[in-house]
C-alpha cells in the first residue's frame, strides 16, 4: 500500500510501508512527520502507520525527542554537496575560466557518490571529449588561407562535432537537474525544485546555489537534533 508523506506544507512519495521503514532508520523521514495512505480519510503519524508509539533508543526518525540528549544526532549517509558559495564561483571563474570547468568535475563527482546511475556523467565526458576534438579543426582554419573543398569540409566536421558537443553539454544540464530533483524528493526530501530556463543558461553557477541552500537546511536540521 503506498503512502505520501508530508512535512512543512510540502508532499513527497509515494512510499511502500518497506520504504518508510528504510527512510526512518536512516533519519530522512521523522517519525513525527504525517502520512497517509491512498485510502486514508486523515493524515497520521508517520510513528502510528509503523505501530511505533514511543520510539526505541537511537532512532534517528524522532529528532524532536531525543531519548538521550547527549546522543550524536543522526547523520546523513550520503556526502554533502560541494560548499562553495555561488558568488564566489561566479568571481573566480570570471577571473579563472578553466576554474568553472574543475569546478563541474568536483560536483559531477559529488553527484555519482549520491546517484550512481545518474547520466549527467556520461553526457558531460562526452560533451567535452567532442568538444576538444572539434577545437583544432577551427584553429586550422584560422591558419588557412586556401578556401578549397578540403579546408571547407573541416570546417564543415568541426562545426558539426562542435554542435554535437553542445547538444551533450545541454543533456548533462538537465540530466543532473533530474537526478537532484530525484534524490532530494524521494532519498532526502527536501522539496527541490529546479527551474528548466535556470538550468539551461547557468548550469553549475545555478546548481552550486542550491547547493548552498541545501547544506543551510541539512545544518539546520542537525543542530535541531541536539
Amino acid at each position: 500500500m503506498p503512502y505520501q508523506v508530508s512535512r512543512e506544507g510540502q508532499t513527497y512519495g509515494p512510499y511502500t510501508l518497506d520504504d518508510l521503514q528504510h527512510y526512518v532508520a536512516s533519519g530522512n523521514i521523522l517519525l513525527t512527520d504525517m502520512a497517509k495512505s491512498d485510502d486514508a480519510e486523515e493524515w497520521a503519524p508517520v510513528a502510528q502507520i509503523l505501530g511505533t508509539s514511543t520510539p526505541p533508543p537511537g532512532t534517528p526518525g524522532y529528532a524532536s525527542v531525543p531519548v538521550n540528549p547527549d546522543a550524536t544526532p543522526a547523520v546523513s549517509p550520503y556526502p554533502d554537496p560541494p560548499n562553495l558559495h555561488w558568488i564566489l564561483l561566479i568571481v573566480i571563474t570570471i577571473f579563472c575560466g578553466l576554474f568553472g570547468f574543475i569546478w563541474e568535475i568536483v560536483q559531477i563527482n559529488w553527484l555519482r557518490r549520491i546517484e550512481p546511475t545518474s547520466k549527467a556523467t556520461r553526457y558531460f565526458i562526452l560533451a567535452y571529449v567532442l568538444g576538444f576534438i572539434a577545437f583544432p579543426f577551427f584553429v586550422a582554419m584560422d591558419h588557412g588561407h586556401n578556401q578549397n573543398f578540403a579546408s571547407i569540409f573541416l570546417l564543415c566536421l568541426g562545426g558539426l562535432l562542435g554542435l554535437v558537443s553542445a547538444a551533450f553539454y545541454i543533456l548533462y544540464r538537465f540530466a543532473m537537474k533530474n537526478s537532484l530533483e530525484q534524490h532530494y524528493n524521494t532519498v532526502e526530501p527536501i522539496g527541490l525544485r529546479l527551474g528548466p530556463i535556470m538550468t539551461f543558461f547557468f548550469g553549475s553557477i545555478y546548481f552550486q546555489y542550491h547547493f548552498n541552500r541545501i547544506n543551510d537546511i541539512k545544518r539546520a536540521a542537525f543542530y535541531r537534533g541536539f
